[in-house]
């Protein structure tokens, strides 16, 4: 979800939407339920086979159809080989190390498809370092710590890897030496691995609403712009006693911003099918369309023009959605309230949801009910959609579990599951296969 030239590049958007009707088109529009695998809270367990073999064949056992692998956590190392991004040996207090003589996702591909399940990798891709622990690619390469996103707050700019309530040290998306190098990185995972039935990307974003803005974004979007910014950062927005007053070009920034992450998304998908056309291409955002403008991503359909509903987009908003460019598009609908009816039970509808500061009154799309429908109509039917839940929003409410999964079914083509963790850790394999069950 680059290219920072002001030229739309249309006839390569349009290449890649026709290489997605040869490589499918409706064939990708199948149920799936997938259950999320993610690197640094299962580490230790999948360090050895006989876990990712008996978790693989649980996961079978009670519905599932397809797994996600995460290779690339947050800190930009990686679980498998890479010549080019640092490998992760080791992680958390436990300590194994990692035994290198066997290839941990190689091992899930071959037992996987044994199974008859597709396994998909998962990568989070603008992010290179976790705050909590001074850990990773923004610590540990001095080259790379300049790629860090600079936030303007209310109190200044301050460097993310300063900012320790944030555990995600994201990195800049506007910066083509990023992009290149995350690319580069997935290029890399796909050759490798020939037999990966899908990329599924992650933290393709900015950090929020708050960032980016370093000197080389202000000199990018200048380009594009075809102007200087008179006064920067008051131009896009300013500070009073903490309440954000939009600037000028606030909505030209949104826009700039929605279009480096959807080139980013076009420019990806055109260079892994090349090297996998068969590869399924997927991406796993929030659900929250109204409030995703924050983080500068736009997974709408082009045919759907948010300007018509949503004061913070312009007319040519619309121009950078990407739903098109998916084969698998997975929603985080994380919500407690399953049915719509859920939030007429509650006195205070008004909640602060984001860290940038933006405040949401509660609607139907707070609920997973809500937020599936409203994926469903701004992508339109141009990518299959999974409704997705974070598991621990559920812990001593197996019951309301059950009804979101059943609700994620019903609404999408089936259910993401985030993560095994949680289903290992609340003994919810029972729970996951009857919420599963058609």
């Amino acid at each position: 979800m680059v290219r920072l030239l002001s030229l739309c590049f249309i006839s390569v958007f349009l290449s890649c939407t026709s290489s997605k009707d040869t490589a499918g088109g409706n064939d990708y529009f199948v149920e799936r339920n997938i259950l999320w695998f993610d690197a640094t809270a299962n580490f230790d367990r999948f360090c050895n086979k006989d876990s990712i073999t008996y978790y693989l064949q649980k996961s079978k056992e009670v519905g599932i159809t397809d797994v996600v692998v995460d290779v690339k956590p947050i800190t930009g190392e990686v679980l498998y080989p890479s010549a080019i991004a640092p490998v992760m040996k080791s992680w958390g207090e436990g300590k194994m190390v990692k035994d290198t003589t066997w290839d941990m996702l190689s091992y899930f591909l071959t037992e996987g498809h044994k199974l008859g399940l597709k396994v998909h990798a998962s990568t989070n891709v603008f992010v290179a370092g976790h705050n909590f622990f001074d850990r990773g690619v923004v610590y540990s390469d001095s080259t790379k710590a300049a790629w860090q996103t600079i936030s303007y707050l209310p109190e200044g700019f301050k460097p993310i890897t300063e900012q320790k309530s944030k555990y995600s040290a994201m990195i800049n998306p506007a910066l083509k030496e990023v992009r290149d190098y995350e690319l580069s990185i997935l290029k890399e995972l796909v050759t490798m691995y020939p037999t990966l039935d899908g990329i599924i990307l992650d933290r393709v974003r900015f950090d929020n609403l708050n960032a980016d803005f370093s000197s080389e974004s202000r000199a990018l979007f200048e380009t594009h712009m075809g102007q200087k910014v008179e006064n920067f950062p008051a131009d896009i927005f300013s500070f009073e006693n903490k309440e954000r007053k939009e600037g000028k070009l606030f909505k030209p920034w949104l826009e700039w911003r929605a279009k480096i992450i959807h080139d980013f998304i076009y420019e990806t998908r055109d260079a892994l099918k090349k090297i996998n056309p068969k590869l399924i291409f997927g991406d796993y955002t929030g659900s929250w369309y109204p409030l995703y403008f924050d983080v500068g991503v736009n997974f709408a359909s082009k045919s759907y023009d948010p300007s018509t509903e949503f004061e913070w987009a312009t007319p040519n908003y619309k121009n950078y959605g990407y739903a098109e460019a998916l084969d698998l598009f997975t929603t985080g609908n994380y919500y407690f309230e399953v049915e719509k009816t859920e939030l007429l039970t509650q006195k205070d509808t008004t909640k602060k949801t984001l860290e940038s500061g933006l405040v949401v009154k509660k609607e139907d799309w707070y609920t997973v009910e809500g937020s599936a429908e409203l994926v469903n109509k701004v992508t339109m039917g141009k990518t299959p959609v999974y409704a997705g839940l974070y598991v621990e929003q559920y812990k001593d409410n197996p019951e309301q579990f059950i009804k979101a999964l059943q609700m994620c079914r019903a609404k999408s083509k089936g259910a993401m599951v985030f993560d095994i963790v949680h289903i290992i850790n609340y003994g919810w394999w029972n729970h996951l296969a009857t919420g599963l069950k058609k």
